[in-house]
């Protein structure tokens, strides 16, 4: 795959626009590889979001973009990132409209949601928030046509192809599934995000 077109931002930063997630994960992995081998020069911060990437604190920005503009990354390869297990009650509160989405009872929704192993693509929305792929496509359900004026810290929820756990209490429209009472945000932790891009996660259901 070729890079899409990659943008000056300030002094030192460049963005990268990609057709989609895929792109993205290739890209980020690939400069990974390169950073990891010293062959990117200085580069503070890789920032993969749905649709671009990031550099910031590049300290030569024309060679960069020169690199950049030649890269052939390949297709990610399986997430080889550290595996985080989060352990969930499925009793969210719109547990049984998703299972009525998919076609299925609320017990199989659990096991749907459970079976795959997830991978964090990239953060945001809050600090801690990662927006992890894995489930597949035909599972894909829409957001909340009113969203919630506050979400509790620790719901585990889906929108669109991704699935999130809201690490703070917060405003949001996502289809709400289960809870956990996993930390995924604590400032006085380094790092202080239990989820970064690259990271596994896997859900196992557990009894209220």
């Amino acid at each position: 795959m070729t890079v899409g077109a990659v943008r000056r931002v300030g002094e030192r930063a460049l963005l990268v626009e990609l057709p989609g997630a895929a792109e993205v994960a290739a890209l980020y992995g690939w400069l990974r590889e390169r950073q990891a081998a010293g062959k990117l020069g200085e580069v503070e911060e890789l920032v993969p979001a749905a649709r671009t990437v990031l550099l910031d604190g590049v300290a030569d920005v024309p060679a960069v973009a020169a690199l950049l503009r030649t890269a052939r990354p390949r297709a990610a390869a399986a997430a080889s990132g550290p595996l985080v297990k989060v352990p969930t009650v499925y009793d969210g509160a719109d547990l049984a409209e998703v299972a009525a989405l998919w076609g299925v009872s609320e017990e199989a929704a659990v096991r749907i949601h459970t079976e795959p192993e997830y991978v964090v693509a990239f953060c945001g929305f809050a600090p801690g928030f990662g927006y992890l792929t894995g489930l597949p496509a035909r599972y894909e359900v829409p957001r909340r046509d009113t969203p919630r004026s506050s979400v509790p810290a620790g719901s585990v929820a889906l929108a669109g192809p991704y699935t999130g756990v809201y690490p703070s209490p917060s405003p949001g429209g996502w289809q709400l599934i289960g809870r956990t009472a996993l930390a995924l945000w604590d400032p006085e932790h380094e790092p202080a995000a239990l989820l970064a891009p690259g990271v596994r996660v896997r859900f196992t259901a557990e009894r209220a």
